[in-house]
């Protein structure tokens, strides 16, 4: 990295510290009110600036190629774009969630690909963030802000996604290791992480419930035994590294353990808790592209003498994009101003997911439509946004499994009512 990278990340790092400083000790200081500060209008005008010169300009080159895109990567680590969540203690800036969704919108308004290939080192850093020791984290969360490496978060199976208590990779303690078996699927950054966060099953009794059956590891990367699959060629997002892993004998130290056996379930949705509302921000940032694209083209084609948007059946479209995306925004911003707070946010983050993911199809979908035959062409940037959205109903939680979740805290807030 050069002096004046250097400078100005260092310049922007000591300047999020101090905002962090300043920042709540976790509890509400007043009324929400989600106006940003000097300091969160600095970090957003950053990711804005970085997505309009580094990555929409190549957005579309890396969907053909499919390559991981580490030079993104490595430009966005060198100006402080990666890994605000890391504890002060390990030299971190320990960013809010808020301030983490700030960036992801804007970094997924350029493409959401080269967002999730930057963004999603995130989410296998959660669970060593809100479960690792001060050892932990030291070792395998500082060693990301050395350098710029990625990290990936093994949860999913092949026949194990929405219903977790499927997970069959498994771990046997012998001595001082655990020996890991089994295989993962769908992993994002599995080819080019660090290290992963690796959900398995350490009770071998069927019947033993979700919470006591399942424990969390770090495994790296190196280790032997540890095999990722072939590049999955995805529908969209295809700059994104996903892959399967095949764990053969893995040992791993007992210290590589989160918190201890059977506290792995707890750990990994916890880690969605803090997560999902970046995933909405990013949906939220892809359909306000959609949105910018459709109105851009809307005034510039014209047809019987006026521009299309002068026509009520288009302009009403973009009306009904605008209320879908200014809601999705409110709703990432209410999920991660609770947990900012120290506020259960599980409710409202499965809100804001699922509202965000299905008004980003939606939007990208109106976006197509307003731009006819030319949006179904490649040459045309709402093709790929349409390609790119569809995962926002599926990853880190479908859709469904998102008003499973609402529906039970509705239910129980009302028998607690009644």
């Amino acid at each position: 990295m050069g002096s004046v990278a250097k400078l100005a990340r260092k310049s922007l790092c000591s300047r999020l510290r101090a905002f962090s400083s300043a920042a709540t000790d976790g509890k509400p200081s007043g009324g929400v009110c989600f106006e940003l500060s000097d300091e969160q209008k600095e970090i957003q005008d950053l990711a804005r600036k970085f997505t309009r010169d580094e990555i929409i300009p190549k957005a579309a080159e890396y969907d053909r190629t499919m390559e991981y895109p580490w030079d993104i990567v490595k430009k966005a680590w060198s100006v402080g774009l990666t890994n605000s969540s890391i504890p002060k203690h390990c030299g971190g800036v320990e960013m809010g969630v808020f301030e983490g969704c700030l960036i992801a919108e804007e970094l997924a308004y350029g493409c959401s690909g080269m967002k999730t290939a930057i963004e999603g080192s995130g989410l296998g850093q959660t669970p060593v963030i809100l479960a690792g020791n001060k050892e932990q984290q030291k070792k395998f969360l500082g060693r990301l802000l050395e350098e710029p490496l990625v990290t990936a978060y093994c949860v999913t199976e092949a026949g194990a996604g929405s219903d977790v208590n499927g997970v069959k990779t498994r771990a046997e303690k012998k001595g001082d290791e655990y020996i890991i078996n089994g295989q993962k699927m769908w992993i994002t950054n599995a080819g080019v992480a660090n290290w992963y966060f690796v959900l398995v099953r350490t009770d071998p009794d069927s019947k033993c419930p979700a919470n006591k059956a399942f424990s969390g590891f770090i495994v790296e990367r190196d280790t032997p035994g540890v095999t990722p699959g072939r590049k999955e060629i995805n529908m969209g997002q295809r700059c994104s590294d996903t892959r399967g892993i095949t764990f053969e004998d893995v040992r791993v130290p007992k210290e590589n353990l989160l918190l201890g056996e059977g506290a792995g379930f707890k750990i990994a949705m916890g880690a969605f808790d803090k997560t999902r509302p970046g995933v909405a921000s990013g949906a939220t940032g892809v359909a306000q592209r959609a949105l910018d694209e459709a109105t851009k083209y809307s005034l510039e084609r014209k047809t019987f003498g006026v521009p299309i948007a002068n026509h009520q059946a288009v302009a009403f479209m973009l009306a009904d994009m605008a209320i879908n995306i200014e809601t999705a925004r409110l709703a990432w911003k209410m999920a991660a101003w609770q947990t900012d707070n120290g506020i259960r946010n599980s409710y409202f983050s499965s809100i804001a997911k699922a509202h965000a993911g299905d008004i980003a199809n939606k939007c990208v979908s109106d976006a197509v439509q307003i731009f006819g035959g030319a949006g179904f062409n490649s040459e045309y940037p709402v093709e790929k946004l349409m390609r790119d959205a569809k995962i926002y109903q599926i990853y880190e939680g479908t859709s469904q499994i998102q008003r499973l979740v609402i529906s039970r805290h509705l239910i129980e807030s009302f028998k607690e009512k009644a």
